[in-house]
């Protein structure tokens, strides 16, 4: 028997939800990585919180839940990691505190929320959040974020909490070397290369075909006089639009908000019809041609993903449905 129409429209929407594709890419910095400079136990460390952080993120989008709340969950575990240069674990600026930066966007509205130079916000991205679903604003910055912060409700944590000697030791040596071995268009040696790891990152794509993209960081060690980097910048480190795809960056900030590479991966989706990953293959190139390096994780509405970087390594991870999960640090790794 036939079925009337609007039962076989009924029909035809359901197999679609059920085979649209679902997931999330997640990164945790790119850089100078290479496998002489982790021990095993270190690069089990990294292996595990990224599945941890992957995992969380998954399991909002398994349920059912929002790309939003997938970024969310997912950057929160790399927040409360001492392993990332985000939240807790943040590198020190050169007054010798941690300064927080993050953003988020929704691809559905391209509503976006983003704070900068806090101290105090134990996780930046739900305060980015905040700033997107209970403000009239995009960006808020240092005191004036935290003073809405502290209107929410939010706990305002001791800087101390975000500290870790491994940080400060890292500080130590790059005001050692500040000056002498490095300069915006010499890097200068292993070490120094390193003072922009570890940036973290979401993007993901929910059962109903929203895309939404994060970023969170602590910025460059020994950052200067309110220096803030991509991340929270919607365009250059941040963006999400249905129509095209969702974008988070890492890497030397200053060459990303040049070129505004997350807006510009988009673009060239929007405007020419350019596949996902050569647009974030084109983009990335601009950068280099500046003198800038890093990566980024993007995820387009047809699944699509793109973990590309000019860099030794990335830490990186992804899972969409019906796929097994990829998680990866050095270069010669999978780039699904």
């Amino acid at each position: 028997m036939k079925l009337p129409f609007f039962l076989l429209a009924l029909t035809t929407i359901a197999a679609s939800a059920a085979t649209r594709p679902y997931g999330l890419v997640i990164h945790g910095g790119a850089g100078v990585i290479e496998r002489a400079a982790l021990s095993p136990e270190r690069e089990a460390e990294y292996r595990a919180r990224l599945a941890d952080a992957l995992n969380a993120g998954y399991a909002v989008l398994e349920s059912g839940g929002t790309s939003l709340d997938a970024v969310t969950a997912a950057i929160n575990i790399m927040e409360d990691s001492p392993l990332f240069n985000a939240g807790k674990g943040a590198v020190f600026n050169a007054d010798g505190i941690c300064e927080l930066d993050a953003s988020i966007m929704d691809g559905r509205t391209q509503a976006a929320g983003a704070v900068a130079g806090v101290h105090h916000i134990k996780n930046p991205i739900n305060l980015a959040r905040d700033v997107m679903l209970k403000s009239a604003h995009v960006m808020m910055v240092g005191d004036g974020a935290e003073k809405f912060a502290r209107s929410l409700g939010y706990e305002m944590m001791p800087n101390e909490y975000f500290q870790t000697d491994w940080r400060r030791q890292q500080l130590k040596k790059a005001q050692e070397k500040d000056g002498k071995e490095r300069t915006a268009a010499q890097p200068g040696d292993y070490f120094t290369r390193t003072l922009r790891w570890g940036t973290v990152g979401c993007v993901a794509l929910d059962k109903t075909g929203n895309l939404a993209a994060g970023t969170s960081t602590g910025g460059m060690t020994n950052k200067k006089f309110g220096r803030v980097g991509d991340a929270p910048i919607i365009g250059a480190g941040t963006y999400a639009s249905n129509a095209t795809c969702a974008v988070s960056a890492t890497g030397w900030g200053e060459f990303f908000i040049r070129v505004g590479v997350a807006r510009d991966i988009a673009a060239q989706m929007e405007y020419r019809g350019t596949p996902l990953r050569a647009a974030v293959a084109a983009s990335l190139a601009k950068v280099a041609r500046l003198g800038g390096d890093g990566g980024v994780i993007a995820l387009d509405a047809q699944g699509n993903v793109a973990m590309e970087f000019n860099t030794p390594g990335m830490y990186r991870a992804a899972k969409l449905s019906g796929q097994p999960a990829v998680i990866a640090i050095y270069g010669d790794e999978a780039k699904p």
